[in-house]
């Protein structure tokens, strides 16, 4: 039964993965934010001056850390839960304070709420169906 939830849990820390790297990646290398089309105007209300520390946080936590729980979750790793709960919390934060800081820009902003919200759920019940699974085995 978990396998379902374990395979949507999975792709989906993929899909963020797959999104945040090469964002994270070009704001680092361009923290002016040319290259992604934006301009730092939109930190003059936030601690930061360019995408630099945005983009390493967006590389770091949303995409390898991602790409790593995508891989313990494929691979029935016990912890995947507990990393699964944490790094969706994260990217519910993320989103939260990103809206906070600079607004409702995009849409993406909603569906990576959406996605941590998702990201969250899932493991909280892929833990809880994995506890059940240990107490009858």
């Amino acid at each position: 039964m978990d396998i379902n939830f374990r395979r949507v849990l999975g792709f989906t820390q993929l899909f963020v993965a797959i999104g945040a790297i090469p964002a994270g990646l070009t704001m680092i290398l361009e923290p002016n934010g040319f290259t992604i089309g934006m301009s730092t105007e939109i930190f003059k209300d936030t601690p930061f001056n360019d995408f630099l520390i945005p983009g390493i946080f967006l590389l770091v936590v949303n995409g390898l850390l991602n790409l790593l729980a995508s891989f313990l979750t494929f691979s029935k790793n016990k912890y995947a839960p507990a990393i699964g709960i944490t790094l969706g919390i994260f990217l519910i934060l993320w989103m939260l304070v990103q809206v906070y800081f600079i607004g409702l820009l995009h849409f993406l902003q909603v569906l990576y709420l959406i996605i941590g919200i998702m990201e969250t759920t899932l493991s909280f019940k892929l833990r809880s169906i994995s506890k059940i699974q240990n107490l009858i085995d």
